[in-house]
């Protein structure tokens, strides 16, 4: 019952649908200026449908500019082990890898591959096109959130976040069971922590022992943001003015990316863009900063104010807006995908 009253009271723990829910009129008010319900498609030419939901991974990545990203392949599910080893070889791409899947979101079927066994399991359940890339491994991820309207060199940051991964501090007393129980985001996800988390359910980590439940930076999937808008200045924002303007048709969206420290980050030093997420982006800086409902509705209609505006542009620019029969298709089918992933993210297990 406690935790009942506590996800009531608690804005952020409620369903994407019920958060959402007031800003109807909002998303209305701008498909009737649009004239299009999916006013929101031309925003970012470069992407699939906006970049709103789903699409490649891949044509994202070779629309950043050079050197930006991690080494990243395509995989097929035709392709056989052997096929896939000859890929890893070419392209220096060593254990422990990224795996998630070309056409996915959410964190969804997205694992830190260690072995050969470890791939062959996961390439015989995903059946799909998925990507292998290789594991950044850079002490920091941070979420920046950057609009800039076509035709202008100069754009804004809106939000920046530090990126800390679900996981629970050892006592050396508690089972892991045990501080799951006690953590204020995992106690809320105990059927998928049982079950990614089995074979060390009952153990006892150490005391001070850092142990992850996920190393997906979503807030989906438990990760805590950290606001840093105290950070964001010119250095920052000349940063990704020069990646955003050395990308191909992106101009509202996230950038999730791994850095060494604010500083670097700062300076344009050691960046790797992990993904760039385009008009379905949350400025997920409302997240894990004591912000009320109120104020994050707020902000969340502002930037929905800039994606329209740019869409707008866009469209007058020849960017045409999606008719609702084309939308509406494509929306049922990534439905029935992302429905897929999920069963298969099940089997797969952790």
């Amino acid at each position: 019952m406690k935790r009942f009253f506590k996800k009531v009271f608690n804005w952020e723990l409620w369903p994407f649908d019920l958060i959402y829910a007031p800003l109807g009129a909002v998303w209305l008010y701008y498909s009737l200026k649009a004239g299009s319900l999916y006013f929101f498609t031309p925003t970012n030419p470069g992407l699939l449908f906006g970049g709103f939901e789903a699409g490649s991974k891949m044509d994202m990545y070779k629309q950043l500019p050079g050197g930006s990203y991690p080494t990243t392949i395509l995989i097929k599910p035709s392709y056989t082990i052997h096929e896939i080893k000859a890929e890893l070889t070419a392209n220096n791409l060593a254990y422990p890898f990224v795996a998630k899947p070309d056409d996915g979101m959410q964190g969804v079927l997205f694992r830190v591959i260690e072995s050969e066994e470890e791939l062959t399991r996961y390439h015989s359940i995903a059946g799909i096109n998925y990507i292998i890339q290789t594991f950044v491994d850079l002490p920091m991820e941070f979420s920046v959130f950057y609009i800039r309207y076509p035709g202008e060199a100069k754009g804004r940051v809106t939000g920046f976040i530090l990126k800390d991964y679900l996981h629970v501090t050892g006592d050396g007393k508690k089972t892991l069971e045990q501080l799951v129980n006690e953590h204020p985001k995992a106690q809320h996800r105990l059927t998928e922590m049982k079950r990614k988390h089995a074979d060390n359910w009952l153990r006892i980590p150490k005391d001070g022992e850092n142990y992850y439940l996920s190393v997906a930076g979503n807030h989906n999937r438990g990760a805590r943001f950290i606001n840093l808008h105290a950070e964001i200045d010119k250095r920052l924002n000349d940063v990704f003015d020069t990646l955003n303007n050395g990308s191909n048709g992106f101009y509202y969206g996230r950038y999730d990316l791994k850095c060494t420290s604010i500083e670097d980050l700062k300076n344009g030093k050691n960046i790797s863009i992990l993904e760039y997420n385009g008009a379905g982006a949350e400025p997920n800086h409302i997240y894990d900063c004591g912000m009320s409902y109120g104020k994050a509705l707020r902000v969340i209609a502002s930037h929905w104010r800039d994606m329209y505006r740019i869409g707008r542009i866009n469209n007058r620019n020849g960017i045409p807006y999606w008719s609702f029969k084309e939308a509406s298709r494509f929306r049922k089918q990534q439905k029935k995908d992302f429905t897929e992933l999920q069963k298969k993210d099940l089997v797969l297990g952790l």
